[in-house]
C-alpha cells in the first residue's frame, strides 16, 4: 500500500495546478490525520500509519499534539487545509483524502 502524496507533493507529481490553492482556516476535524497513510515513522508511530488509523499525535479537541514543534513530520506540514480537500464535512473531508491517496498509489 502506497502513501498518500499531500496535496503540495501531488501538484509536483502532475495533479493539476491550482486544485489545492483555496487555503482556509482549519475546521479541526482531523480528517488530514486520520485517512491518509504515513508509511515512514513518526513521532509516537514507530511504524508509520495505516490508512484510515487516527494519529496517536491527534488530540481529543483533533489538534495536533506537534504542531508548531520541530518532530512535526514534514509529510503533515505538506497538507494545508483547502477547500477542495477539506469541504463541508469529516466526511467529506474524508473521501477527498481517500480518493487523493487511491489516485497518487506507487
Amino acid at each position: 500500500m502506497g502513501s498518500v502524496r499531500p496535496p503540495a507533493e501531488a501538484e509536483a507529481a502532475g495533479a493539476r495546478p491550482g486544485d489545492h490553492e483555496m487555503a482556509m482556516n482549519c475546521k479541526k476535524c482531523g480528517a488530514c490525520c486520520i485517512a491518509p497513510s504515513i508509511l515512514s515513522a513518526i513521532p509516537n508511530m514507530p511504524n508509520g500509519k495505516p490508512a484510515g488509523v487516527r494519529c496517536v499525535n491527534l488530540t481529543d479537541r483533533n489538534e495536533c499534539a506537534l504542531f508548531g514543534r520541530p518532530e512535526r513530520p514534514s509529510f503533515c506540514l505538506a497538507w494545508p487545509p483547502t477547500l477542495e480537500l477539506c469541504r463541508d464535512s469529516f466526511g467529506q473531508a474524508m473521501q477527498s483524502i481517500a480518493t487523493l491517496e487511491e489516485r497518487t498509489r506507487s
